[in-house]
């Protein structure tokens, strides 16, 4: 009996592990994507000194920040790029973008949720109308269908995201062993956002671990290299990643202000055109 149970306390121990592990993956994975948005945003702002110094965040623990960096760097390298080599040639990529597709629709409720939370109330009925799409005529959310037939374009609203629109700040920077790079906030965002989704509560422990697993492992392995070009172009890839980051997050916050004084604007001129002052 308690060999069985070490037996199982090991391999909860191991899928924690490498779900972590591979969440890491994905965050390196995103790199690319957080600097180019970035970059956007800001040669289209009004003011880019402004922008520029809104993007900084406090980094006391540097020194471990570093340790925690140094170590993810070469678990990605020396564990999780070799594995997902080996996972892309058994599974072609547009194999692996429908099960991608899956498991979006699939976490519908992360998105639906702080959609209401942050009062945009169009935006989660996009994401019920895109769910009930996806669902039904995508089968089972294979195939993005409401984007692609009806031009219902999702949101990535996340919990981090709700808590940044109430005025809540990053906090300060930190490198999870295995997790990655996430802001004290962000990473309260995390444990939300895992508690919204549908992937949480499958069966027992092992099934629920190791279908995130899976579903982290599968997005991941479409981003191979990005990581590697930010690393290879950065002076101290550290530094980098931190920067990526809090501009991708800040980003994602400015987008959403603005969409709401849009919003409120077009409101406010309704009003007036039906004689409301």
């Amino acid at each position: 009996m308690f060999s069985s149970l070490r037996g199982f306390c090991l391999l909860v121990v191991v899928n924690v592990a490498l779900l972590f592990a591979i969440e890491a993956f994905s965050y390196y994975g995103n790199v690319k994507a957080w600097a180019e948005e970035d970059m956007e945003t800001v040669d289209n702002a009004p003011d880019n000194n402004a922008t520029a110094t809104n993007n900084t965040i406090a980094d006391p623990f540097e020194v471990t920040n570093r340790m925690m960096f140094e170590f993810n760097d070469r678990f990605y390298f020396w564990v999780l790029k070799p594995l997902s080599g080996a996972y892309s040639a058994f599974i072609a990529e547009p194999e692996r973008a429908v099960i991608g597709n899956f498991f979006h629709n699939l976490l519908m409720p992360i998105r639906l949720v702080n959609s209401l939370l942050q009062l945009r109330f169009d935006e989660a009925g996009i994401e019920l109308a895109r769910f009930g799409i996806n669902t039904t005529i995508g089968i089972l959310g294979l195939g993005d269908v409401a984007e692609g037939d009806f031009k219902l374009k999702g949101n990535r609203k996340d919990t981090g995201q709700t808590l940044g629109s109430y005025g809540i700040g990053h906090g300060f920077y930190i490198v999870w062993p295995f997790l990655g790079p996430m802001s004290l906030r962000d990473s309260f965002g995390y444990v939300g956002d895992q508690a919204l989704s549908p992937t949480s509560y499958v069966g027992n422990l092992q099934g629920t671990l190791s279908l995130n697993m899976y579903r982290y492992f599968n997005k991941t392995s479409l981003q191979i290299g990005d990581y590697e070009d930010l690393k290879d172009s950065a002076v101290d890839p550290y530094i980098a990643m931190r920067d990526a980051y809090v501009q991708y997050r800040n980003n994602l916050l400015r987008q959403e202000s603005q969409l709401m004084k849009d919003f409120n604007g077009k409101e406010d001129m309704e009003l007036k055109n039906v004689g409301y002052k």
